[in-house]
């Protein structure tokens, strides 16, 4: 195996160890023939074993983690370095707090999306793959791509398909029409309750969105996305509202937003169709529900996700993290032992030649033409407001028009607040913000003082309320207490004052 330049240090490391062991134990030179033997008193019991040349910690989700460890016992046994791998929910939150403080892992796994927060916070470590660059999908290296450098390692790409069941459905549909004509009569058949659900209200719908002309961001000639140019609250997105609200009121599409009810609703075969991504197979597999996938409706596409490993920048372990990345995860046979672990479509080439799943080729066939999820800090503005528009929509709060308008809006309002420190929450709409879980509340936006933190005090009823400190008026940057959320307890009406301190990232909450 062709060793890295981190082997080489770690060889001169253990050189100029030994040499100084050697000096220490040098004995003077003898002249003469010793007249006697020297007695050997004891043979050793064991031969002296070799010191541990270094350690690098990994955080990774429960799927991911026992093929990383078993590539990281190959790593040991190569350069003699300890490789720990942690089971960790949450990465992203509490590497952003573990990470500056000097107690982050060296390499942590997650989607393309979170990079650019992560490199604006000088998290994240740019990463040199030389010759095996070459060896991934062109679409999966773009997506870890940001101003230019390389800030990850990409192992997967992943995107919605739409599914349908196959005992009720023979035939796929190819346009929404068809969609609800089949799905009318199989409930007046009697065979399901409603034709289609939706998983969420976001990223689960956007197909059906972008097949009515919506969309998040536009692009630019070169084709990067335009912050600047905002479609949620347009003719199209406004169109599919307006269309998935006749739905429910017909009795088409359930109401219900929720990811795991709508996968109990299809895997029972209580609707023909939903949308969900290569994670499902799985599980519809193991429960035995007859499905079959296909592309979207009347040409919808879905958004391209990228699961990839990114090095801490402030990892002492650098260089040795990445040589672990490029020798012995970009393998063949360990990314397909990945992809057996979680099937999603190998970002690695020679790994993904090797893949034979009609279920996932039809996947990519429903991919074909996706956008990778917006990279770019503006996109941590937009998600609650974009998720919220079709819940007042569906709730009876507001008009399609109405909750997509305000919700461009908000985002707009969002996207100017760079440099604001909010903190919120649940108690926001106690101090007057339109909602809760608003991150550029104005009521909210803390102060900074002369000693460099940010405080902000607030009257707040009596009750009890989480929160969380949000940067620049999104959700691209934010920080729990390293668990979840911040929780406080406020035993009477008063003034409660909240204190962010931006060089340990900690919130610090004073009740009355």
């Amino acid at each position: 195996m062709k060793k890295s330049i981190m082997l080489v240090a770690i060889f001169l490391i253990a050189s100029m160890v030994l040499g100084a062991c050697a000096k220490a134990a040098e004995v003077p030179v003898v002249t003469e023939a010793p007249t006697e033997a020297p007695v050997v008193t004891e043979a050793p019991t064991e031969a002296p074993t070799e010191a541990v040349a270094g350690t690098l910690r990994i955080w990774a989700d429960e799927q991911r983690a026992p093929v990383l460890a078993e590539l990281g016992a190959k790593f040991k046994a190569e350069y003699n370095v300890d490789v720990v791998v942690e089971n960790i929910s949450g990465i992203r939150d509490q590497f952003t707090v573990a990470a500056p403080a000097g107690e982050g892992p060296d390499i942590i796994v997650i989607p393309h999306d979170q990079v650019p927060a992560l490199v604006a916070s000088g998290l994240a470590a740019e990463i040199d793959l030389g010759e095996k660059k070459s060896d991934f999908v062109e679409s999966s290296i773009k997506a870890f791509t940001y101003g230019g450098k390389l800030y990850g390692m990409p192992y997967a790409q992943e995107n919605l398909g739409f599914f349908y069941n196959t005992e009720l459905v023979p035939t796929p549909p190819t346009t929404w029409q068809e969609v609800h004509d089949i799905s009318q009569q199989l409930i007046a058949d009697g065979k399901v309750e409603y034709g289609i659900v939706l998983a969420g209200t976001s990223y689960d719908a956007y197909p059906w969105m972008t097949s009515q002309g919506g969309y998040i961001f536009g692009v630019d000639a070169n084709g990067d996305y335009n912050p600047a140019d905002i479609g949620v609250g347009g003719e199209g997105m406004i169109k599919f509202g307006q269309m998935a609200l006749d739905w429910v009121k017909d009795g088409t599409l359930s109401s219900n937003t929720d990811n795991t009810t709508a996968k109990s609703m299809f895997k029972d075969g209580n609707v023909a169709f939903f949308m969900n991504g290569p994670w499902e197979i799985k599980n519809l597999r193991k429960a035995g529900t007859p499905f079959a996938i296909t592309k979207f409706p009347d040409g919808g596409t879905p958004f391209l996700g990228v699961q990839g490993f990114v090095v801490n920048a402030f990892s002492e372990n650098i260089l040795l993290a990445q040589t672990f990345l490029t020798e012995f995860v970009a393998t063949e046979d360990a990314m397909l032992k990945l992809y057996e672990a979680d099937p999603r479509g190998p970002a690695y080439i020679p790994a993904l030649e090797k893949v034979d799943d009609p279920d996932l080729k039809a996947i990519a066939e429903a991919g074909e033409g996706a956008l990778p999820m917006p990279a770019i800090p503006e996109m941590g503005a937009v998600w609650s407001d974009w998720g919220n528009a079709l819940t007042f929509i569906f709730n009876g709060d507001k008009t399609p028009e109405q909750a997509y308008t305000d919700a461009a809006n908000n985002i707009k309002i969002a996207i100017a607040s760079k440099g604001m420190v909010n903190v919120p929450g649940s108690y926001q709409t106690k101090v007057g913000c339109a909602s809760d879980w608003m991150p550029y509340c104005a009521q909210t936006a803390l102060v900074k003082g002369e000693d460099g933190k940010y405080t902000g005090t607030f009257l707040i009823p009596a009750g009890e309320y989480e929160c969380k400190v949000a940067l620049d008026g999104g959700w691209a940057v934010s920080y729990g207490d390293g668990e979840g959320n911040y929780k406080f307890t406020v035993a009477a009406d008063g003034n409660v004052t909240f204190i962010f301190d931006p060089e340990t990232t900690t919130l610090q909450i004073i009740v009355p």
